[in-house]
């Protein structure tokens, strides 16, 4: 197959880019060439800026386009008009934040999408994300209705991750010591990049078309559950104290970013238990989650600068934490 891929040089799109050349598929990218350019120098690389430059891509025909990297409706409209003549597949990269964030459990792709607030521009930002997300998508099922694909992914995970959610906790448990950890019980969900990018370019393969929730894993995980097998991978001695969503929110803790990912138990229940029964129908598949943690720590520890740790924990908070709820008669 012939593959455009919009961005194709970070994360998730480097991931599809790999999996693509591994399965033999022909791929151009079309960017701006100002995240990490030299990640595929031997593919072609048309440059252009997809809101000005896509004449650039005019005369070209493509089996399947895979859209990583659209965020503003406007701008999605523009990229899916222009490709309905030059491609034959569309398939855009949506998040699971076009759901509302409280909600009920186990929730599939016949939810109902978050619509933008009255007073907001296209500006993204965390309370734009979802909807312009959902706006996104029907821009990209009005170009191409009986040919598109969304994949309204979770948190994506693995090597090349530059947010730290998930990396901050493999690197957390490698350094060993007393470790400040979010309740036992409290449900998570995420997928290893490359195994999102097997899925979809599977399903590209089959020319799949609706809309797929993906992530992961198979069964309901907890923290109780991860952490644990985040310190067997990486033979670590960590020592693991669980605290209280109260405790945590009387410290002042932010959710979900200061102490990744978490968040308190009500809003877990609904934004971490989606359902995806129907990719797993559709093949979904997963590597052990050993494998994902130990290729996260040698990427992390060899790229120690790569993250930008927008999520973190500082050591001298989490000691403050820790000092702060063994100070408790109860926890004592």
């Amino acid at each position: 197959m012939r593959i455009l891929i919009l961005g194709g040089t970070v994360f998730l799109g480097r991931a599809l880019v790999e999996a693509a050349l591994a399965a033999g598929h022909e791929v151009t990218l079309f960017n701006r060439g100002k995240s990490a350019p030299d990640a595929f120098p031997a593919l072609e690389t048309i440059l252009g800026d997809r809101e000005t430059d896509l004449d650039r891509l005019a005369g070209r025909r493509w089996d399947a386009v895979i859209d990583t990297c659209g965020y503003q409706p406007r701008i999605v409209e523009k990229s899916a008009k222009a490709l309905r003549e030059l491609a034959a597949h569309y398939t855009f990269i949506s998040t699971l934040s076009v759901y509302p964030p409280a909600g009920a459990p186990a929730r599939d792709e016949a939810a109902a999408v978050l619509p933008m607030p009255a007073s907001a521009g296209d500006a993204v930002s965390a309370e734009t994300y979802g909807p312009l997300k959902a706006l996104c998508e029907a821009a990209v099922l009005a170009a191409f209705p009986t040919s598109s694909l969304l994949i309204r992914s979770g948190l994506i995970v693995g090597p090349y991750d530059p947010s730290n959610r998930f990396t901050y906790w493999v690197t957390r448990i490698a350094r060993g010591g007393d470790v400040i950890a979010p309740p036992p019980e409290q449900p998570i969900q995420f997928i290893d990049a490359r195994d999102l990018a097997a899925f979809t370019l599977r399903q590209i393969e089959m020319r799949a078309t609706g809309v797929l929730n993906v992530t992961g894993p198979a069964q309901r995980l907890s923290f109780r559950a991860f952490l644990p097998q985040v310190k067997a991978a990486l033979a670590s001695d960590a020592r693991l104290y669980h605290v209280s969503d109260g405790f945590l929110r009387a410290q002042g803790i932010g959710e979900f970013l200061e102490l990744p990912l978490w968040v308190n138990r009500e809003l877990a229940e609904g934004f971490l238990t989606f359902s995806i029964e129907r990719a797993l129908t559709h093949g979904l598949r997963f590597r052990p989650l050993a494998e994902t943690i130990r290729d996260t720590y040698a990427w992390a520890k060899d790229c120690p600068a790569a993250a930008d740790k927008v999520a973190d924990l500082p050591i001298e908070k989490e000691s403050a934490l820790l000092a702060a709820w063994q100070a408790q008669p109860a926890q004592a």
